[in-house]
């Protein structure tokens, strides 16, 4: 019998990229490979890059060359490129990254396991062609369901999986659905919503290279969630371009707020959490299902990007300081205890210090929980690429540590706030070391804080405890276990 090849998947990026690298894991194990955890004890170092923004794109470049280290001494045979980053760029990365054997794009993922076997023979794949990916799809959005392009974590074609799986791989999402392979044991996993945008923000490229807005249907979502329950996880994450825009293309966009409950009802789920959502699209019905439903938690990650009207029309988004405030006073009106956080964007092109003070506004009115402030820059392809009015680098790079120093003091202050509140946390880790660590219903995953607990005794990964807020440690929050919600009869 043959040795079965290794591989080992790095992911760079968001949770989207995340779920992209948990169905090339399951195509690939399906298919008889062995996946690895290092890339050092792999045959194949397969990285999935970002190219959102150029940090994201200088650490998937680091990330390769770092793989090709590897090879260089050795201890893996090739390094292969997916993702964002190689669907963007494609031959050009190639050209300008010779170190990796391989640049593969979207297309390349139902055939990876082909891919990859080629590579490692010896054999060439020619590296992908970039295209605006917009128009592979109709312009229509009732339209977009049975186009036969490939949208990696959809259900859009048969899985020719075996009957008899290895453990721990399944049809995520039902006959129609790739593989899907948990790569890692924590209780939180993200399922995607949909994938593309069709809005057109003019500093992003995100569109070009994800294509238009389409969403995945809700039996598809719900099969997999019941799937990631059986594999032990308790929280989900649904992640996309912009949830707000879900279920546009198949009739009905008011279908988030059908399905939300529904997902909150799989047996062993205990927290349902939607990122990415865009104030324009918010809703009176949407923020009632987010506030009032049992195991959805109150978290709204709103895309505000900035709240100056001068700079978002130049953005191509909409809204004001005030428009802002107001739809944040609904919410909480709602759920004082929501949790909310956003991104923004300083030093845009023909941004003013009066702007730049009307963030500020917002910024010190708004009590978001989390804050992430970048520094404008030009992104490849993008309509802002080619305005006028730039501001110099060292005024962009003074905007941003004077804003990022407000968002740090004003976030710190939000959870002050906190003090006091009893809240429901997921266990994530217990260490003798660093103690037990979980997040509350206002803390996602990688972008917030987290609680700290004041005792880890009978704490364990993916438990639900109630715990009152005793402190703070800058945005994290200390918390003292009151029981664990299975015990309180919940």
């Amino acid at each position: 019998m043959p040795e079965r090849r290794t591989v080992a998947l790095v992911t760079l990026g968001c949770a989207r990229n995340e779920v992209d690298s948990e169905e090339l894991a399951g195509r690939l194990e399906a298919d008889g490979w062995q996946l690895v955890e290092d890339a050092e004890a792999a045959d194949v170092a397969v990285v999935n890059t970002c190219g959102f923004v150029e940090a994201a794109k200088k650490d998937s470049v680091d990330a390769l060359l770092e793989a090709n280290d590897l090879k260089a001494q050795g201890r893996t045979q090739a390094v292969v490129a997916v993702g964002c980053m190689a669907e963007r760029y494609g031959k050009e990365l190639a050209e300008a990254l010779p170190e990796a054997d391989g640049v593969l794009g979207f297309d390349d993922y139902a055939d990876i396991s082909d891919r990859l076997q080629t590579i490692l023979g010896g054999g060439i794949h020619a590296s992908h062609t970039p295209r605006d990916r917009r128009k592979l799809l109709p312009i229509s959005p009732a339209e977009r369901q049975d186009s036969a392009v490939a949208l990696p974590g959809h259900a859009q074609e048969p899985a020719a999986a075996p009957a008899d799986l290895p453990d721990g791989i399944a049809p995520a999402s039902g006959p129609r659905a790739p593989l899907r392979r948990r790569l890692g044991t924590s209780p939180v996993a993200s399922v995607k919503l949909a994938s593309g945008c069709d809005r057109r923000c003019s500093f992003c490229a995100i569109p070009s290279f994800r294509g238009s807005f389409i969403s995945r249907r809700p039996s598809d979502v719900l099969q997999e969630t019941r799937w990631l329950a059986g594999q032990g996880v308790k929280e989900i994450m649904l992640v996309s371009e912009n949830n707000t825009s879900y279920g546009k293309d198949l009739g009905d966009i008011r279908l988030l707020e059908t399905l939300l409950p529904e997902l909150a009802e799989v047996d062993g789920i205990e927290r349902v959490r939607v990122s990415y959502l865009q104030p324009a699209e918010m809703r009176p019905g949407l923020i009632d299902v987010l506030t009032s439903t049992p195991k959805v938690a109150p978290y709204f990650d709103l895309s505000f990007q900035h709240s100056a009207p001068g700079v978002l029309r130049a953005m191509r988004r909409f809204g004001d300081t005030d428009r802002f405030l107001g739809l944040l006073e609904q919410i909480r009106a709602k759920a004082p205890e929501a949790g909310v956080r956003s991104n923004f964007i300083v030093g845009f092109p023909g941004e003013s210090e009066a702007d730049v003070a009307e963030l500020e506004r917002f910024l010190t009115g708004a009590r978001l929980d989390a804050i992430g402030v970048f520094g404008y820059s030009d992104e490849d392809g993008t309509e802002a690429a080619g305005y006028e009015g730039k501001l110099p680098e060292e005024e962009v790079a003074e905007r941003l540590a004077r804003v990022s120093r407000l968002a740090e003091e004003l976030v710190s202050q939000r959870a002050d706030e906190r003090v006091g509140e009893t809240v429901e946390v997921l266990v994530e880790s217990v260490d003798e070391e660093e103690g037990a660590v979980g997040r509350a219903a206002h803390q996602a995953p990688e972008t917030d804080g987290q609680i700290l607990f004041t005792s880890g005794a009978d704490l364990t990964p993916g438990r639900m405890v109630v715990a009152k807020v005793v402190g703070t440690e800058g945005v994290d929050l200390v918390a003292e276990p009151l029981h664990l919600i299975e015990e309180a009869g919940r």
